[in-house]
């Protein structure tokens, strides 16, 4: 043999399938590569997701601490009402000669001390009264009792026959009203 005979590659088919192995393995490691990026991809997607759904789920919690919070007594304010309605009603019920009268004067005076120190404490804790009298009937604080024939706007309040109060911005109590119908 003579060296050129040693240099000259001879191509007898053995490196064909070696070849074809070589360029079917980066195609099949491309598609293995490129299944993996999508994995990826996908497991990146629902990472973020499972971020969003942990914030959501920890501001959903924060809220519900500071409405318990802000509204615990509420049940309380309910019951505590009923007393601020009697105690309202006594005083009503005193005529101008029943106030004047020395015999009761203490009485009245102590009743209408209390009722102002009532009304401080609900101040303190964010409970209002809800203004009805001349206003339009509001559905969302106010309760329609009954229709009263009036020469004003029909659906305005001309009566109330119990107030209703607010804690904060939740309703307590509706106000129930009365409401003007246009006379016949």
């Amino acid at each position: 043999m003579t060296t050129q005979e040693n240099d000259t590659p001879v191509d007898d088919g053995a490196n064909t399938e070696t070849e074809t192995a070589e360029t079917t393995a980066p195609e099949g490691a491309n598609d293995e590569v490129a299944q993996l990026a999508e994995q990826v991809a996908a497991l990146q997607q629902d990472l973020l997701y499972a971020r969003a759904e942990t914030q959501n789920v920890t501001r959903r919690k924060d809220k519900e601490i500071a409405d318990a919070h802000a509204y615990a007594s509420t049940k309380f304010a309910r019951d505590i009402l009923s007393v601020a309605d009697n105690l309202g009603r006594a005083l009503a019920a005193l005529s101008d000669e029943q106030r004047a009268d020395e015999g009761i004067k203490p009485l009245v005076t102590g009743l209408e001390a209390t009722e102002r120190e009532l009304m401080a404490v609900f101040e303190r804790h964010g409970i209002t009264r809800i203004a009805a009298i001349g206003l339009p009937l509001d559905p969302n604080q106010h309760q329609a009792m009954l229709e009263i024939p009036s020469d004003k706007e029909a659906g305005t309040i001309v009566q109330e026959m119990q107030a209703g109060y607010m804690m904060k911005d939740r309703l307590l109590r509706p106000a129930m009203v009365g409401v003007a119908k246009k006379a016949d």
